[in-house]
């Protein structure tokens, strides 16, 4: 199995009532690691454009304006098979559906407030993790999101040349 990344989010009902942290160590204890994290509240503006993909369907203004009602947390995770895993540790979307032990049933309440988003592809991974991380920050932390979406080690930046310097360095 391959290293992977995903996006996951603690939306603001988990986030409301306390449960971020119990939630980040779910994530770590399924061997999950978090190696990027933001604290931040999402505009309405914003929640439109992150669930832009539910555009028209009949729960989209409710959906935005629950995501814009408080704070969340937005997390790249890493791991392997990651997408895969954190879905599972997430569990059915509806709350009082989801298997035990899953991330909503312990700590959502129903459809609506299901305390955690992930990314269900690559393609995703990419746009979302972009929505919250620049690609700079997530360079500065090593990652690099490459073209499938799922992410691999960054290369490490390297220093310009001086005026007038070849621009790689002579091998000896």
């Amino acid at each position: 199995m391959a290293i992977e990344y995903t996006l996951a989010m603690v939306k603001p009902d988990a986030v409301g009532k306390g449960s971020t942290w119990h939630i980040i160590q779910d994530m770590a204890s399924s061997g999950l690691k978090p190696v990027a994290v933001r604290m931040t509240r999402l505009s309405k503006e914003q929640a439109k454009i992150f669930y832009a993909v539910h555009t028209g369907k009949k729960f989209f203004e409710g959906l935005t304006d629950f995501m814009s009602s408080g704070p969340i947390m937005a997390l790249v995770l890493e791991g392997e098979n990651a997408i895969h895993k954190y879905r599972d540790l997430m569990g059915a979307t509806d709350s009082k559906k989801a298997a035990p032990g899953t991330l909503r049933q312990k700590f959502g309440t129903d459809v609506s407030q299901n305390a955690v988003h992930g990314s269900d592809s690559p393609e995703n991974v990419r746009r979302e993790a972009g929505f919250f991380f620049s690609g700079t920050e997530l360079a500065i932390l090593g990652l690099n999101i490459d073209a499938i979406g799922a992410t691999a080690p960054a290369t490490a930046p390297t220093a310009p040349a001086a005026p007038g310097a070849p621009a790689t360095p002579a091998k000896h």
